[in-house]
């Protein structure tokens, strides 16, 4: 129990261990694109992309994203800063990561959201949500862009499982009518 402790403490206080900024430096950016038809009109989709539930119901199963500053995650996603502990599985502490939401721009008939976030051992954790008609239903995209320097190949692999799983999601979600009970 006590090293979990000390564990906890360090990953939520992000504990600086000497060299580790010269060691983040030696691996390159690594970008993870994947993208998903989801059978919604893309309107219905974007609403839907802004509720702060949506998040604990794609991320579920993976990933639990507890609130820490605030205490409380907002009912619609709003620009700003939240900084959260995660959970792998819901249960192991992996580190507190800072949620930067960022208003973008429409580009034609793309809508997007930016988290240009980053946490206790990434440097950069920059997520871009891209939403957009597609016939009938709505081309959803995730672009991710990391920077945790030696850790980057291996964060961006569970990257790239957490996005094909929060996409797995969206399509059970569009099935049930947006429902997060289920």
């Amino acid at each position: 129990m006590f090293i979990v402790r000390i564990w906890r403490k360090a990953i939520i206080h992000s504990v600086r261990c000497p060299g580790l900024s010269e060691l983040r430096q030696s691996q390159p950016m690594k970008t993870i694109q994947i993208s998903t038809y989801l059978d919604a009109p893309p309107e219905t989709v974007r609403d839907h992309a802004l509720r702060s539930e949506v998040l604990e119901y794609i991320a579920k199963g993976m990933l639990r994203f507890k609130p820490i500053e605030p205490d409380a995650f907002p009912e619609v996603w709003r620009p700003g800063n939240y900084r959260v502990m995660m959970y792998w599985k819901g249960i192991l502490p992996i580190g507190w990561q800072m949620i930067v939401i960022e208003p973008q721009p429409m580009r034609g008939e793309v809508w997007s959201m930016r988290d240009n976030g980053y946490g206790a051992l990434i440097k950069t954790w920059d997520h871009m949500i891209e939403i957009s008609p597609d016939g009938a239903g709505t081309h959803y995209v995730d672009k991710l862009t990391i920077d945790a320097g030696l850790l980057t190949p291996v964060i961006a692999i569970f990257a790239g499982r957490f996005y094909r799983h929060r996409q797995k999601r969206w399509r059970r979600l569009v099935s049930n009518q947006f429902d997060c009970s289920q």
